[in-house]
């Protein structure tokens, strides 16, 4: 009995060993294509599903490092939508919503790890940044960040004001109060300028703002089509697959990075799996 459970195992470590010398394996690599993750909030004591420790957002980002992954700057990621070619395994980092942890926590790591980032604002808040429940970025932070070295940190627009619900509509796509269709489309039309134009004035004439990202992820393309007037060009929603060229530019995908759930070796392994899903694509 013995000698024949020692040879199924040994039969079964031979046919494991074949399947892995010849069988499919996840690819490792991947060109012509971007990951963009997509974080919230980075805070050592504040925890929720969408906040990551500094620890583990430096491990996060080491790891993918250490592992090939290539960081490009949102400006590298505009080029390569426009046919300029990026890094193989490319990846941008954006955040959401303009917290102060950004400033506190992410930008020391990603200074540390020579890591270029987005973080997309809602800048009625940039009047003052202590009356949201989580404070968030100020005019003298963002200038600073933005002075570090250019197109090392950008700041897009993640609306004016428009960062909330009302009876289950997002602000963004929904009527609200009984609007028509001349005050929906008037309301959004004057967001999204004055997103703009409030981060216009920060650069100072260096960059034209010219991306966004859906608050809540949800857009339409009543709202993209205003948006777009503004000057967005490039717009992130949270549909968790990879950017490629055939993404539409008002339509980019993100890979949620920011959950405490997510460990380096795991994200890693996110990445590879959708990365399998777009090559195994029909041509």
């Amino acid at each position: 009995m013995t000698k024949n459970i020692f040879a199924a195992l040994l039969l079964a470590a031979v046919l494991i060993s074949a399947f892995d010398t010849w069988g499919p394996k996840l690819t490792e690599s991947y060109s012509d294509q971007v990951t963009v993750l997509m974080y919230h909030h980075v805070h050592d004591t504040d925890q929720s599903s969408s906040t990551v420790s500094s620890t583990l957002f430096r491990d996060q980002l080491s790891f993918l490092q250490s592992k090939g992954y290539r960081f490009i700057s949102l400006s590298e990621f505009e080029k390569f939508y426009e046919g300029a070619p990026v890094p193989d395994k490319a990846v941008l980092v954006t955040f959401d919503d303009g917290y102060r942890s950004f400033y506190d926590y992410a930008y020391p790591v990603l200074k540390e790890l020579d890591i270029p980032a987005v973080n997309f604002i809602i800048t009625a808040d940039l009047d003052d940044p202590t009356a949201p429940m989580i404070p968030t970025l100020s005019r003298e932070q963002i200038r600073e960040m933005l002075s570090y070295r250019k197109d090392m940190f950008d700041f897009q627009c993640h609306s004016d004001n428009l960062h909330y619900k009302k009876d289950n509509l997002a602000a963004l796509t929904g009527r609200l109060d009984g609007e028509t269709e001349e005050q929906y489309n008037e309301r959004i039309q004057s967001d999204s300028q004055a997103c703009v134009q409030k981060l216009n004035e920060l650069y100072g004439g260096s960059r034209t703002v010219n991306a966004y990202a859906y608050p809540f992820g949800i857009f339409s393309k009543t709202a993209q089509q205003w948006i777009s007037e503004a000057g967005i060009r490039y717009a992130f929603t949270i549909v968790n697959e990879m950017a490629t060229r055939a993404s539409h530019p008002l339509e980019i995908p993100r890979i949620n990075a920011g959950n405490p759930k997510i460990k380096p070796e795991l994200l890693d392994k996110q990445i590879m799996l959708r990365i399998e899903r777009v090559t195994h694509l029909p041509k």
